[in-house]
């Protein structure tokens, strides 16, 4: 059975040091790729797949992105405000839990920007998406042809999309996206404060229940400056 759904959680509250200059005086989901902030291009693929609302957390340079999504309607931004305190990846979501509601979300990172391949990828994702197996859904994206990674990758994944973590020293062909779908019961018991997300992957890898769709199109990691001309490259390949 798949889900439809229409609230989303956007991470967007990182310092961006590995961006910098560009982050400087710039917050990072903010830094414009192909024209837009990278914002936008995440809430542009939230808004056609369906969500109405989405919770975006802000710490660093935070009144810069309130002010940018004062106006936007779809989706609805709603701001979870941590600018008094550093959460993590795991511990801003949990903020952010009771204005999430108890349906499964899309979980998306502000700075993750990929090129949709014949069907768009969130969409995929719900479809896949089996809450009597599943806790958490990830879009993995193939190391291999992907723009600006150079890494090791994070998992392997059997045939049923079931995923293995990487283990030290080990290569692995898939590279977690930063998109997903997620239950709120995986948060239950998640300690308070800061923490990372990936406790609450391992977590539902050790129960069985992480999985991942692989991602139809071409993922691009801007981590980097020099990242962002190989990404505004990648887009205006694709659409020569």
């Amino acid at each position: 059975m798949s889900v439809r759904p229409t609230k989303a959680m956007i991470l967007a509250a990182g310092l961006g040091v590995r961006m910098r200059p560009l982050t400087d005086g710039t917050p990072k989901p903010l830094v414009r790729v192909a024209g837009r902030p990278l914002l936008d291009h995440v809430l542009d693929k939230l808004a056609d797949a369906g969500a109405d609302e989405a919770v975006v957390n802000v710490h660093y340079l935070p009144d810069q992105i309130i002010n940018h999504v004062a106006k936007r309607k779809r989706p609805r931004v709603i701001i979870s405000d941590e600018r008094d305190e550093v959460l993590g990846t795991g511990g801003g979501v949990v903020r952010a839990l009771p204005l999430l509601g108890t349906a499964p979300f899309f979980h998306v990172n502000a700075d993750t920007l990929w090129i949709d391949g014949v069907r768009p990828n969130l969409a995929r994702l719900a479809e896949s998406f089996e809450p009597t197996r599943m806790d958490i859904l990830l879009l993995m994206a193939p190391t291999t042809t992907s723009v600006g990674y150079s890494g090791r990758g994070d998992y392997g994944m059997l045939a049923d999309g079931a995923l293995r973590k990487r283990r030290e020293h080990q290569v692995v062909p898939f590279v977690y996206a930063g998109a997903a779908i997620m239950s709120p019961a995986v948060f239950a018991g998640a300690p308070p404060g800061e923490f990372s997300l990936t406790r609450i992957f391992d977590r539902a890898n050790e129960q069985e229940r992480l999985f991942g769709l692989r991602l139809d199109g071409m993922w691009m990691h801007v981590g980097t400056p020099d990242a962002v001309d190989a990404a505004e490259e990648a887009f205006l390949a694709s659409v020569a």
